[in-house]
C-alpha cells in the first residue's frame, strides 16, 4: 500500500503564515533566516524554509523552536492564527499569557 502524504493541518497552516509574516516584519529573506538556523544549530536550507512557509513541508518541533529563537519569539507564537496583513507592532506586541489564553482557551 503506497505511503500518503499527511496533509498540514490548520496549526501547520498558521505557523506558514506566521512564519512569513514574522520573517518579512524583521526584513530577512529566507536565506538569512535559515543561516540564523544553521547558526543556532538547526541546519536548514532555504529551500526548506520556503516550502514551510508555503505549506509544501511539514514543521518539525525541532524546526519550530529553531525559527521561534530566529525570530525572537516564542515558539507558540508560531502556532497562532496572524492576520493576512497584520501591522509590525502586532508581532511584537504578543505576551505569553496572550499565547496561553488562546492555545488554552
Amino acid at each position: 500500500m503506497p505511503n500518503r502524504p499527511v496533509e498540514i493541518g490548520p496549526a501547520g497552516l498558521h505557523t506558514a503564515r506566521a512564519l512569513e509574516h514574522l520573517r518579512l516584519v524583521r526584513g530577512l529573506t529566507q536565506h538569512q533566516l535559515a543561516a540564523r538556523c544553521t547558526a543556532l544549530g538547526r541546519p536548514m536550507a532555504n529551500t526548506a524554509l520556503s516550502r514551510t512557509e508555503r505549506a509544501r513541508r511539514r514543521c518539525d518541533i525541532d524546526d519550530l523552536v529553531a525559527l521561534a529563537t530566529a525570530l525572537g519569539v516564542p515558539p507558540a507564537a508560531l502556532l497562532l492564527p496572524w492576520p493576512t496583513h497584520a501591522p509590525a507592532s502586532h508581532a511584537t506586541a504578543l505576551s505569553l499569557t496572550s499565547i496561553q489564553e488562546a492555545l488554552l482557551g
